[in-house]
């Protein structure tokens, strides 16, 4: 019985990043253009730069890839290192809208959606609506995904040893380190809440368990962008040593605090169930975390200037910060 249930949980979570893999490169290649202008442009004052970061990691689903493509504009000196900052805080909110569509549960209209993306695409001749169709086909994917992953987390209620491990998640340093490898194997922090959602929704998991899974999730999505900045200007690198310190130190005072983060996303909705909870936890967490350090940006920018100085390497240009 463990080898199947194991083959279903994996099939499911290929299901799931293929769905989050196509959602997230057919919004790139829709409005690639447009989104460097809105970064490059919209990101000159601190609260700005937030909520662009915001809204661009909602509509490309992927924090990793936006903060990829910051470092990219940074290295390329077409945006100041000190306005990314602001959007790093904003796509760690935005990425939260992911968990909230999760939590929803709506497994259930995979059918629909695939079947509306694939005739569309089969039918239309334009480039343009056809990819628009292929953002059917990628949610429907994800929740193609997340029906299979529910289904095979079934079996797992007569497994006493797994219903012991997942228990032992409660413990903050476990649940985090669980949270941070299984991001770091997955390459998808998306993926890692939306396996701890359902296993809240199928009753597996506690909620503080969940939430400590979600603070190591935020630390292993790091990962990325780190190796992205692998051989960039320096100005690049601060970028992603920023996303990297501010991820640690809120993961670090949201373990010390997990039981006023748990209580206050059980007040958010206490009708609901522990996956919506958990959404809301990682919605609270990370707006209050980005809130909190943005008034700190200037300061924040300073330090890293000073830690990481340039090596004879030009600035950006009047121009380009103007524009940001």
């Amino acid at each position: 019985m463990v080898s199947t249930v194991a083959l279903q949980l994996v099939a499911a979570l290929a299901l799931f990043l293929l769905g989050l893999e196509e959602l997230s490169r057919t919004l790139r290649a829709l409005e690639s253009v447009r989104v460097r202008e809105w970064l490059a442009r919209l990101s000159g004052a601190p609260w700005l730069a937030l909520l662009t970061g915001l809204w661009v990691t909602a509509l490309l689903d992927s924090s990793s890839a936006v903060i990829v493509l910051l470092i990219a504009l940074v290295d390329s000196r077409t945006l100041a290192f000190e306005n990314a900052l602001g959007i790093v805080l904003g796509a760690n909110i935005g990425t939260t809208v992911s968990s909230q569509i999760i939590a929803l549960n709506v497994g259930r209209l995979a059918p629909v959606v695939l079947l509306v993306g694939v005739i569309g695409q089969l039918l239309v001749h334009s480039e343009r609506m056809a990819l628009r169709f292929r953002v059917a086909i990628g949610v429907g994917l994800i929740f193609t995904g997340l029906e299979q992953l529910e289904a095979a987390l079934q079996p797992l209620r007569e497994a006493p040893a797994v219903l012991a491990w997942l228990d032992s998640l409660t413990d903050p340093a476990r649940g985090i380190f669980a949270g941070g490898l299984l991001t770091l194997v997955i390459q998808s922090s998306s993926a890692t809440l939306g396996v701890a959602i359902q296993l809240c929704i199928a009753g597996l998991m506690s909620l503080p368990a969940g939430v400590a899974v979600m603070l190591g999730a935020e630390i292993g999505t790091c990962a990325d962008t780190l190796v992205a900045s692998l051989g960039r200007s320096r100005a690049a690198l601060r970028v992603a040593v920023f996303h990297l310190l501010f991820n640690v130190v809120s993961v670090v005072l949201g373990a010390l605090c997990i039981g006023s983060l748990v209580a206050a996303a059980t007040a958010l909705s206490p009708a609901a169930g522990p996956g919506r909870q958990l959404a809301n936890a990682h919605t609270l967490f990370n707006t209050v975390a980005a809130v909190l350090v943005l008034p700190l940006l200037p300061w924040a920018a300073r330090a890293l200037g000073r830690a990481i100085p340039d090596r004879g390497e030009p600035q950006p240009s009047c121009a380009a910060s103007s524009q940001s």
